[in-house]
């Protein structure tokens, strides 16, 4: 057995730290460049609807890849603005 002690871990963030600034906002930016394919994949499915009534077989793996990831910017975006939130001390007024 050796002397040495366990490593020491960073702590871990409890549910009432809130988060920097910086992370909040590059997640903000992340989930609206996630958004720019679902626009797209609403454009041209609905552009492909209009011309022939149904999306075609080969484009309409594209629009729903495009729809997943504009509904996953969504998330992103709303997990980024209801993170941050400033913590609350006991004894005080929110």
């Amino acid at each position: 057995m050796s002397d040495t002690p366990p490593p020491v871990l960073p702590p871990v963030p409890t549910a009432g730290e809130a988060r920097s600034g910086c992370l909040t906002a590059l997640m903000v930016i992340s989930g609206v460049v996630l958004l720019l394919p679902g626009l797209c994949a609403l454009l041209f499915g609905a552009d492909s609807a209009i011309d022939g009534g149904k999306i075609d077989s080969d484009i309409a793996p594209l629009v729903f890849l495009g729809l997943v990831v504009g509904i996953g910017g969504i998330a992103l975006i709303w997990a980024a603005i209801k993170g941050r939130k400033a913590p609350t001390h006991p004894g005080t007024r929110p």
